[in-house]
């Protein structure tokens, strides 16, 4: 089978993202409206427009009697004069042949017109296939020359308006520029979540009077108590500041992204070994105050803003260094070409270093990608003689081994993280390594409860049978005189275990273990998947697959908070599309009252499941969103003209928007006649059908309609299955992306269903080496 081009990554400016497929356009009657709004069916298909069209065309055709011709019928002929008086030749207009209909393109010639397609932006493209040339993926030397432009920081802090205070016990204070900017990055956030938080607060504070100290202190008052400040009024300004951006009218906002864009261009790129490559994050992280993921004992704390002295550039020895900011200096340039980042700073947070690195997309982040699953590979080899050797040292009469072998069954059986210590600064988040007594609950016979805080303070909570000899283990690790807060594995840290590992294959590590478990589950899971049914269930199979990985990982999020909302809105879809359905069938009955006899009563009883109240109320709905959208546009139309009422004359503006007002109003009025029509169908359900409309034409439309029910009940499943579940952290991070591909191929499901367009380029190694027989 021939394999997708690798251009369809770097390329495509398709949105590929997997659609609602029953997503309507703007008219939810738009099949089965006239111009004016007459509702006749929903059978004015194209084919009825073209045979209309061409009647009329025919009916103008002036029909010229042959010169030889006898006939006793007169033809009338209108005669025109010119200006001079004189009659005009008669046209004689030629009938056109009516070209044959074209026949519709198969799905083998659609898919061979893409992939030729695709091929021809590719070989413009000029990609680096990388994987083509695997000898060179050894050695640690990473580049041999690297040019770039450096990094962008953030603006310099604009100061509030002088109208705009701090409240310190009901009076206004004015407060340095430095603190200023501290004090409108909380006021900001006031009305979140962050910002109620008791620790976050308490942070945000003690950084806040350090740098109120630092500038000079507030000369009205001496600040010392978070109660007595009210952030309110810097709230207003910078809410106001927000919904002034949002109102922007969308060429404003496109000139703005453009201007931003250009600004940007020759950061977004570096040259590598001579050949263009896109760089990552390129931009320095702005001031602001530092959030965190689950309880972080850090949240609301200063993140400190980052100068050009503190920054590190990295870049080949002929290359030319890129300017710092008028006035900085840079902290070092260094030359070294066994690392592949182009940028580093410390930030004050962690005290860790951030890094500018080279996009997902580049040879050197496909290049680790790929390692990193071979890696996971290579691992089947030598599983077996791992799980042998840890089963045995279950039993071991030394404690050092006993442990190693019950940490490597959790990371082998329950794809558990190494962990490490923690430092009393961080967040609580525990490993298998730093799982401590509280941790887990044990139920005889061989039941064992884990209940701690994982990666990101996400909670990992499961009731795992285990190996019998692995909750005897279990006992004596928690054995008296050990108690809460005393480490489980008291004598092992990750370093011992990857030792370990290493004995066994170079470069092993607990995270190889989690991979080849990812994957490995994901080509079973794919193994069972029938390759039958349509495009659309075969990806809800796919998902249901990668949601079992995710499952193992424990790859969990929280039901967001639209959720609720998204599912009832997809029910109402569905109810739109029932109801369209049912009046089709309607129809059917209308133009053929033996219907019912020919096809079956079965095809016609579910019009009685819909209830005349239930029928009322979908029409209303799709009324009440005509009229909104109606609104909208009308708001978004006025918005527009208004912003270009600085580049027109006075009298084009008052044409134009008279003439929209005009719009406005030939609308509402076609929207209250359908009312009318809708409501009185509803009522007697009688349908005004013109004389084109057939049984078979209606039936299928009904076709369709039920194609697009059953895709939209399939997604609607699929959403609800994976409300709490991260797919994608599995997919990206742990799942071999050539499982993806294999899958897309075998079963003929389009790339663009299972990875988003950054995938795809991401994982253009996979798309273009593996194929529908390839197996992790």
């Amino acid at each position: 089978m021939k394999t997708f081009p690798l251009s369809i990554l770097l390329k495509d400016r398709r949105s590929v993202m997997i659609k609602d497929e029953y997503e309507e356009d703007e008219d939810s009657f738009a099949s089965i409206k006239k111009e004016n709004y007459s509702v006749k069916t929903e059978v004015k298909i194209e084919e009825e427009k073209k045979d209309t069209r061409a009647s009329k065309k025919r009916s103008r055709t002036t029909k010229v009697k042959n010169e030889g011709e006898k006939s006793t019928k007169k033809r009338k002929t209108s005669k025109r004069k010119n200006a001079k008086g004189v009659k005009n030749e008669k046209k004689v207009t030629v009938k056109k042949e009516r070209k044959p209909k074209r026949k519709p393109k198969t799905e083998a010639e659609k898919r061979k017109e893409r992939e030729l397609k695709l091929k021809k932006e590719e070989e413009e493209a000029h990609i680096y296939k990388w994987w083509e040339n695997q000898d060179d993926l050894d050695g640690e030397i990473k580049w041999h020359t690297l040019e770039h432009h450096g990094v962008i920081f953030p603006d310099e802090y604009k100061p509030l308006p002088k109208s705009v205070k701090l409240l310190y016990d009901g009076k206004p204070v004015s407060l340095p520029p430095e603190a200023e900017e501290v004090a409108g990055f909380y006021g900001a956030m006031l009305e979140t979540e962050h910002a109620k938080n008791p620790v976050f607060q308490k942070n945000f504070f003690r950084d806040f009077k350090a740098v109120l100290k630092e500038s000079g202190g507030c000369p009205e008052a001496k600040i010392t108590k978070f109660e007595k400040c009210d952030f309110s009024h810097i709230y207003k300004y910078f809410d106001k500041q927000r919904e002034k951006k949002r109102s922007l009218p969308p060429q404003e906002k496109k000139r703005i992204r453009e201007k931003r864009a250009k600004a940007e261009e020759k950061y977004k790129f570096c040259m590598l070994d001579g050949r263009k490559e896109q760089v990552g994050n390129f931009k320095i992280e702005p001031p602001g105050l530092f959030r965190g993921r689950g309880a972080h004992p850090k949240t609301g704390m200063l993140k400190r803003r980052v100068y050009p002295e503190q920054v590190t550039l990295n870049l080949g020895n002929e290359a030319e260094v890129p300017l710092p900011p008028k006035g900085h200096n840079w902290k070092e340039v260094r030359h070294d070409n066994t690392v592949s980042w182009l940028a580093m700073w410390r930030e004050n947070i962690s005290n860790s270093f951030k890094y500018v690195r080279f996009a997902n997309n580049s040879s050197l982040k496909g290049i680790s990608d790929f390692k990193k699953f071979e890696k996971a590979r290579a691992l089947k080899n030598v599983i077996d003689d791992i799980r042998k050797d840890y089963r045995r040292k279950l039993k071991s009469k030394l404690m050092i081994e006993r442990q190693i072998a019950t940490a490597t069954y959790f990371i082998d059986v329950l794809a558990l993280r190494a962990g490490g210590e923690k430092s009393e600064d961080e967040a609580d988040t525990v490993g298998c390594c730093s799982l401590r007594y509280e941790h887990i609950f044990l139920r005889p016979p061989n039941t064992v409860i884990f209940d701690f805080l994982g990666k990101d303070s996400v909670r990992f909570y499961q009731e795992v049978e285990v190996d019998p000899q692995v909750f005897k283990n279990l006992r004596i690790f928690k054995k008296a005189p050990k108690k809460p807060g005393d480490d489980l594995f008291d004598r092992l840290d990750p370093s011992i275990l990857n030792k370990y590992f290493h004995s066994y294959l170079p470069g092993l590590t607990a995270k190889v273990f989690r991979t080849y478990n990812a994957s490995k589950t994901m080509q079973d899971q794919l193994d069972l998947i029938p390759n039958k049914g349509t495009v659309n269930e075969k990806v809800v199979r796919f998902n249901a697959a990668n949601r079992e990985v995710a499952i193992l990982c424990n790859h969990q999020r929280n039901v967001s908070k639209g959720f609720e909302a998204s599912v009832q809105k997809m029910n109402e879809k569905i109810e739109e599309m029932q109801w369209r359905k049912f009046r089709l069938k309607r129809m059917m009955l209308q133009l053929d009252k033996n219907l019912k006899r020919k096809k079956g009563k079965a095809y016609f009883d579910e019009i009685e499941t819909l209830s005349k109240e239930k029928e009322q109320q979908i029409i209303n709905s799709l009324l009440e969103k005509e009229k909104e959208r109606n609104e909208k546009r009308y708001t978004r139309e006025k918005q527009k003209l208004d912003w270009d009422k600085k580049t027109i004359s006075q009298k084009e503006y008052h044409e134009r928007l008279e003439s929209l007002k005009e719009d406005k109003k030939k609308r509402a009025e076609k929207h209250r006649e359908k009312s009318k029509q809708l409501k009185a169908e509803a009522r007697n359900h009688k349908y005004d059908l013109s004389a084109s409309v057939t049984v078979e034409k209606l039936e299928k439309q009904v076709d369709k309609l039920e194609e697009r029910i059953r895709n939209a009940h399939l997604q609607l499943k699929d959403r609800e299955d994976n409300s709490s579940v991260a797919l994608s952290t599995s997919k990206v991070n742990y799942i071999d992306p050539r499982l993806t591909v294999m899958f897309s191929k075998k079963y003929d499901v389009p790339i663009e269903k299972l990875f988003t367009k950054s995938l795809r380029q991401k994982f253009a190694w996979a798309i273009e080496s593996a194929d529908k027989d390839w197996r992790f």
